[in-house]
């Protein structure tokens, strides 16, 4: 889809009068590790930003350079997390949740109009809940790629104090190898989500006193 094909929803919404238009997404709601990131993009009219698609898509030199021209580019740049202790205390769905509310409050322009993948947001705004959004939207495609370099780097950083578990490679994600890490040497507390399986059975033959 070219540059001008992803900015229709953004065009709908100019044409309505709205001025600045935010495209909201997050990353990590699937993880067993670390925690949901949420991004929230204002991009100005004129952007150019050919080749901008669903970060899942993109390799991570693209990612790179997009995040780059999207910092350059974007009116504003809002982003914002859930914790693993939040994630585990009222579900990953209204952690995600959280977290873009405090994307969209991190911004420093204030959006009048929201464009966000899948979900909409008990917020008194003007918004639009788009089914793939990250691959129909620009805006919405800038805050997933945004989300997941912010992401992507926290997850390095985890690696870092904690390289037995390959976060540098699975960002938290139930791979293989991260599953054998787990039973290797356990799950980490604070990091790995306590209400997702098989923490969730680690946990639960922990406090029974059992081996797992």
């Amino acid at each position: 889809m070219s540059n001008k094909e992803l900015l229709d929803y953004e065009r709908a919404a100019y044409e309505k009068g709205f001025t600045q238009v935010a495209g909201v997404d997050e990353v990590g709601r699937g993880p067993l590790a670390g925690p949901v990131v949420a991004a929230a993009v204002i991009l100005p009219k004129n952007v150019q930003l050919e080749g901008v698609t669903d970060s899942k898509k993109l390799s991570a030199k693209k990612r790179a350079l997009y995040y780059n021209q999207i910092l350059e580019q974007a009116v504003s740049v809002g982003v914002g997390e859930a914790s693993v202790a939040e994630i585990d205390d009222i579900n990953i769905l209204q952690a995600t949740k959280l977290a873009m509310k405090r994307a969209i409050k991190n911004l420093d322009v204030a959006p009048d109009y929201l464009l966000i993948d899948y979900l909409t947001l008990d917020l008194p705004l003007p918004q639009e809940g788009i089914v793939k959004g990250d691959a129909n939207s620009l805006s919405i495609a800038a805050a997933s790629i945004v989300a997941k370099q912010v992401r992507d780097q926290m997850m390095q950083d985890l690696h870092q104090l904690h390289p037995a578990y390959g976060f540098d490679q699975n960002a938290g994600y139930a791979t293989k190898s991260h599953r054998q890490a787990l039973l290797d040497h356990g799950y980490l507390e604070g990091i790995h989500r306590q209400t997702f399986e098989p923490i969730k059975s680690m946990v639960t033959a922990e406090k029974q006193g059992k081996l797992f």
